[in-house]
């Protein structure tokens, strides 16, 4: 027998039988290759006389990648037909693997015929059907097909699939990437509950394409029994929408918006939604009247280059109840902000500008501020000969309101600093730092700013010195730090807080995060006077799995009192204790206490504990925080004490239960609970949550609420 007759037989059937009938086959271009084909056979037969090579017994072709056993492969030259007999399998380069009886291919190999046919796509869904036909290189119609993407028990008498698509024809377009079916029915585990005279949905080689997504089912007793039905429209590429009808009972018919795009630099993303509604009053009575509510959400990114980008939020609403009555979000306040900034080794530039609408009872709109701009510079030098460096920043904001108090500042600030490491170890830095601020203000005494000038200044010098003392020592896979902890630092007795507006430092408290810092003020409105001394140890001990323990504790000394108010922990010449302990030993538990302490009595003034503790399967979270008021007028705060309880379990490899519950302990009530139950296979994905809400604001009532929702994966 002749080699290369041999050899030509096989690089069709290769090309050709293979490339044409698995579900995503490769066209004929593709799959010539050239790569060598290897032949693996009991025996070969080749009929001169009527030009019909016969490979048979354990027969396996392969080239590159794909690869076809079969107990006989037949090519019949004079006929144009090429057989494939008993036991055929083909492996595609895709990860598609194909299983039939019995494969025929004609005229010059663009017709095919396949014999119970099954297909076990590359993401792990099915086919099987009692045979099939190829039309040219993009057509493939099976008959008497059934598809499903979910795992099957290959165990005799098994129960069938959870879910599958049985129908009379099945079509794969390659060309539009799109299974088509026939006479179609839905069954789950067998049974037929759905039927339809044609179905259709992507191939899995698609990411995204246009269609309904899963609808979801809910009931509200704010809105009535709601069905959200969201259609995805694949636009382009780069660029894609949602729509989704929102029908209520209570609420008529909202409609929700998102658009989406990419581009090489950044991206943009916009959803909104609307509704024609009931306009109801504060006490939540109808008024007779209809109203438009809604709300805009919109974000984007872009990068400029060269250490630049820029960007925008923006977060809108009609009223202050919509976005919590149509479940969007639960927020207090909606920032909106733009921005551009520059980062490029230790300089730092950035300005943004910001726009606040705040939704409680409380919230004015004429005092809320904008921000038009705020500006942000710092700039780290090199050290100097002695290790010195030398921090510049820059800040100027303007902040204006339509019926409230404006003001204009620019500060800046030079701080030079100085670290040391003496021979036994321990370590001394040396802080000198010169700020300055300037205000421009207007209309101060909306707000009851003690001044009402239109031009204030100040100049306000800083020393300190800190040392610290690290002790380690490893004991086997631990490490353990001992690091006691003393800061000195000085400003003058007088920095003009009183002279100048408070919009950025209405509260400071003392906790374990500001221990050591210079200025407990988180903003640059007021500046911590006067002498104070800091001092605490922090420890630790770090094992080389990734688990650890720490711990820090200290107090402040401050010579003079009244600058902080109550209930910030430093109204007094000696400040209350703080303490901080965390301990993660692995990834099942991980738990943070955060407390201050009364200086007299040792009393908890401030406490936080976060938990969350169990295996990947079964968590549990709690946190619970108990704060005091502050002093200040503006904040209107009271004491605040919350826990909060999260718990999952996965009862089985598929079940998984949830739920979460908030209390207030300082007002004995509950603020809202869930539970809900899901369901999730490689195919299907049921969840349940039932949820009540104890709290009424305006128009919103305390609720109760249901919600469903279905999945057909990978269909979404």
């Amino acid at each position: 027998m002749p080699r290369s007759v041999i050899r030509v037989a096989i690089v069709l059937i290769l090309i050709h039988l293979l490339g044409g009938i698995g579900a995503h086959a490769q066209s004929l271009d593709q799959a010539n290759s050239g790569e060598p084909v290897l032949l693996t056979a009991d025996e070969v037969i080749y009929d001169k006389d009527n030009r019909i090579t016969t490979a048979r017994g354990n027969v396996e072709i392969s080239q590159g990648e794909r690869v076809l056993r079969a107990r006989k492969v037949i090519y019949d030259e004079p006929n144009d037909r090429v057989t494939a007999v008993g036991d055929v399998v083909l492996l595609e380069p895709s990860g598609d693997v194909l299983f039939a009886d019995y494969v025929e291919l004609t005229d010059q190999l663009k017709q095919g015929l396949v014999r119970d046919l099954k297909v076990l796509l590359k993401d792990d869904s099915r086919f099987a059907a009692a045979g099939g036909r190829r039309f040219g290189d993009e057509t493939t119609v099976m008959k008497k097909a059934v598809y499903s993407p979910c795992k099957v028990c290959n165990e005799e008498g098994a129960r069938p699939p959870l879910w599958q698509i049985r129908a009379v024809t099945v079509i794969h377009d390659k060309r539009e990437q799109e299974i088509e079916y026939k006479d179609a029915f839905l069954e789950f585990y067998g049974v037929p509950v759905f039927y339809t005279p044609y179905f259709s949905h992507p191939d899995p080689t698609v990411k995204r394409k246009s269609g309904f997504l899963a609808p979801s089912y809910s009931s509200d007793e704010n809105l009535g029994f709601t069905i959200d039905t969201p259609y995805f429209w694949a636009i382009s590429d780069d660029k894609d929408a949602t729509i989704t009808p929102l029908f209520t009972t209570q609420a008529g018919v909202a409609l929700a918006l998102e658009y989406r795009q990419a581009f090489e630099r950044g991206r943009f993303e916009i959803d909104g939604s609307g509704t024609y509604v009931d306009e109801f009053d504060n006490d939540g009575v109808k008024t007779g009247d209809k109203e438009f509510r809604g709300h805009v959400r919109s974000s984007g990114r872009y990068q400029i280059g060269n250490g630049w980008r820029s960007g925008f939020d923006v977060f809108r609403t009609t009223d202050d109840t919509y976005l919590r009555r149509y479940n969007i979000s639960n927020e207090n306040t909606l920032t909106s902000n733009a921005f551009v900034n520059y980062q490029k080794g230790r300089e730092y530039l950035a300005v943004d500008t910001y726009a606040f609408q705040g939704l409680q009872v409380r919230d004015d709109a004429g005092t809320t501020p904008y921000v038009l701009p705020l500006v942000d510079y710092s700039y780290t030098t090199e050290p100097g000969k002695y290790g010195g460096r030398f921090h510049l920043n820059g800040d100027m904001l303007v902040l204006q309101r339509t019926g409230g108090a404006d003001s204009n500042r620019v500060s800046g600030d030079v701080m030079w600093q100085l670290p040391h490491i003496a021979p036994a170890g321990d370590v001394y830095t040396l802080t000198a730092a010169l700020r300055g601020d300037a205000y421009f203000l207007s209309d101060q005494t909306d707000i009851g700013s003690p001044s009402d000038t239109e031009f204030q200044a100040r100049m306000v010098p800083l020393l300190a010195g800190e040392w610290r003392y690290p002790f380690v020592r490893s004991t086997g896979t631990v490490r353990q730090v001992v690091e006691p902890i003393a800061q000195v630092v000085w400003t003058p007795d007088s920095v003009g807080n009183n002279d100048v507006p408070n919009e950025d430092s209405q509260a400071a408290e003392l906790d374990d995060t500001n221990l050591f810092s210079l200025n407990r003020f988180a903003g640059r409105d007021r500046i911590e006077d006067g002498l104070r001394v800091n001092y605490g140890v922090k420890l630790g001990a770090y094992g080389q799995s990734g688990g650890y323990t720490n711990l820090t504790f200290g107090q402040v000394y401050r010579l003079d009192e009244g600058t902080f108010g109550r209930g910030s922990g430093m109204q007094d010449s000696f400040s209350d204790y703080v303490a901080q302990f965390s301990i993660q030993p692995n990834n099942y538990l991980s738990f943070t206490d955060r407390v201050r302490l009364d200086k007299d009595d040792l009393s908890i003034n401030r406490h936080e504990i976060y938990l969350q503790a169990g295996p990947p399967g079964y968590r549990v979270g709690v946190n619970y925080v108990a704060l005091d008021s502050q002093e200040s007028t503006i904040l209107g705060k009271s004491d605040e004490q919350e826990i909060q309880v999260t718990a999952t379990a996965k009862i089985t490899d598929y079940w998984r239960l949830f739920g979460r519950y908030r209390y207030d302990i300082e007002g004995e009530q509950s603020i809202n609970r869930s539970l809900g139950l899901q369901y999730l296979d490689e195919c299907f994905d049921l969840s349940l949550v039932y949820e009540e809400s104890f709290t009424r604001d305006r128009d919103l009532e305390p609720a109760k609420s249901f919600k469903l929702q279905i999945r057909l994966l990978p269909f979404n």
